[in-house]
């Protein structure tokens, strides 16, 4: 476990195998690690919301197994479109560097959602409502997503640097990333498990569009949602200054990085 720890400490700071100039093939299996015990902490707890009933034991095995699942599947349907892009962009010399850093994103968001997952817990205590348990989780993976590119754009820098085109391609792929990692989270639920509905590890009739269904829970959610004071202080002192916080740590990153003045280079004399 404390080697575990020790992995995400030095992946967060980019430190050892984790470091922007390491070989791929020394930090894939530390990736694939945080990937899959990250993700099924955070599934696991997802799936805690319908109990702890020996009948819904298993909703929180497969919860923790959906969520590397949907996050590999989603890669794997982006990766061939961003390839194509890339090489149109005239950037597919540059590649396996942009490889290096799309996978490490994939480990980020769970290492992020892991961390999160006190939040998600804390939400079920204090929320009954099933529709607004799946809205909170979406805004977690909303937030995890954003933290994720202060690591990305780590490994992007030396990109970018040697080409702004780079810049415009990550924000494609955090674009597409989202849009078709939404539609897979709809495909391949239930992720938390509908305590009036039995167990199972796809719901009948998953194909939809899950746009038009999430517009009609946030409408729905906010006609009937009732907000007691324990719950509206929680949103107030918790998850909103939560959200800010992530929102204003990556426009930083964001700007700093924008209007990074680059050094002269050394010019020797003699």
């Amino acid at each position: 476990m404390n080697r575990l720890f020790h992995a995400i400490d030095e992946f967060l700071r980019g430190h050892g195998v984790f470091a922007v100039d390491a070989p791929l093939t020394h930090r894939l299996r530390w990736l694939i690690v945080l990937l899959v015990t990250c993700g099924l902490f955070y599934g696991a707890v997802m799936g805690a919301y319908s109990g702890l009933a020996p009948s819904r034991v298993h909703q929180l095995l497969y919860s923790g197994v959906k969520v590397p699942l949907l996050l590999l599947a989603t890669f794997a349907l982006c990766l061939p479109s961003f390839f194509v892009i890339n090489t149109v962009a005239g950037l597919r010399e540059d590649f396996g560097q942009v490889l290096r850093a799309v996978v490490a994103t994939q480990s980020c968001v769970t290492v992020v959602l892991a961390s999160l997952a006190p939040f998600t817990a804390m939400w079920y205590l204090s929320c009954a409502d099933y529709q607004s348990a799946i809205l909170f989780n979406t805004l977690m993976f909303g937030i995890a997503t954003i933290a994720t590119q202060v690591v990305v754009r780590r490994y992007y820098r030396p990109l970018i640097r040697r080409s702004p085109r780079h810049r415009q391609l990550l924000r494609f792929w955090f674009v597409l990333y989202a849009f078709v990692g939404i539609q897979m989270g709809w495909v391949l639920r239930p992720f938390i498990g509908d305590p009036n509905l039995p167990v199972a590890f796809f719901r009948s009739g998953a194909w939809g569009n899950a746009y038009v269904v999430l517009a009609h829970m946030i409408i729905g959610v906010v006609k009937r949602w009732d907000i007691g004071p324990p719950l509206r202080t929680w949103l107030c002192c918790g998850v909103l200054p939560l959200t800010l916080l992530f929102a204003g740590f990556y426009l930083y990153h964001v700007l700093r990085e924008k209007y990074r003045v680059e050094p002269p280079p050394n010019r020797s004399h003699g």
